[in-house]
């Protein structure tokens, strides 16, 4: 599943080789000691990740965010002084090009909802595996959004809600959606349909560079950060139907 259930680990093995020479820059921000120590024991085993911070609250994640420039962020969403959501928001600002990804206990789902609205590129519950984190780092840093599959009839269950909610009139005064190409559109509805690039190179028969960059151009053109937003404006503006 990729933005709205992608396996919320990736199988073993690291994801297709992008030639990278510099490793994976990570921050982590929980309030738990214990939980970040264990986190930094393992990522500290890969000769790919590079941890460059840690942050025990969600303002001073922004401000080591700001600095450090990580790749990715790994944060919980109950944490002191600022929120992981509202950080995350911030974190837009200071560190664009970060992918964020929520790791925490909450499966609450309007904890999910906010976090994907606010930017995050993944939704994992703490019970994953402390082994497998490092290919989650990996897969969302190559481009994909994970969520817990426990989480995904949640966010499936939603987009339909947000569809449902508009009104003729709310769709008359809202602003056109950008148009997308013939193409970006059958790209958007198979990663509604949970399929990673790999896949929809497959089933297009095109490469799957083509898919990233098919991928990038529906982000840049609604102006979001994540396949899950994509799928979710595409839902809330009649582009595409979950059935």
């Amino acid at each position: 599943m990729s933005a709205v259930g992608e396996r919320a680990v990736v199988p073993g093995g690291k994801p297709e080789g992008d030639g990278r020479s510099e490793p994976i820059r990570v921050l982590i921000a929980d309030d738990h000691a214990l939980f970040r120590r264990g986190l930094e024991m393992v990522l500290e085993e890969e000769a790919d990740i590079e941890l460059v911070g840690q942050a025990s609250n969600g303002a001073e994640a922004v401000a080591l965010a700001g600095e450090a420039l990580p790749d990715v962020v790994l944060m919980d969403i109950r944490m002191p002084k600022t929120s992981g959501i509202e950080a995350c928001r911030a974190m837009k600002e200071v560190a664009p090009s970060a992918k964020i990804v929520m790791l925490t206990i909450s499966d609450e789902e309007e904890d999910l909802f906010e976090a994907i609205r606010a930017g995050a590129s993944g939704y994992l519950l703490k019970d994953i595996p402390l082994d497998e984190v490092a290919e989650a780092v990996r897969a969302v840093h190559g481009g994909q959004s994970l969520i817990n599959p426990s989480m995904a009839g949640k966010l499936i269950t939603e987009f339909a809600t947000l569809a449902k909610r508009d009104s003729d009139e709310e769709r008359a005064q809202r602003v056109p959606p950008p148009k997308l190409t013939e193409r970006e559109m059958e790209v958007l509805k198979l990663v509604a349909r949970g399929m990673n690039n790999r896949d929809i190179a497959k089933e297009l028969f095109i490469s799957e560079n083509t898919v990233k960059n098919h991928v990038r151009n529906i982000l840049e053109k609604l102006q979001i950060h994540s396949r899950m937003e994509a799928v979710m404006i595409a839902v809330r503006q009649k582009l595409i139907e979950l059935r």
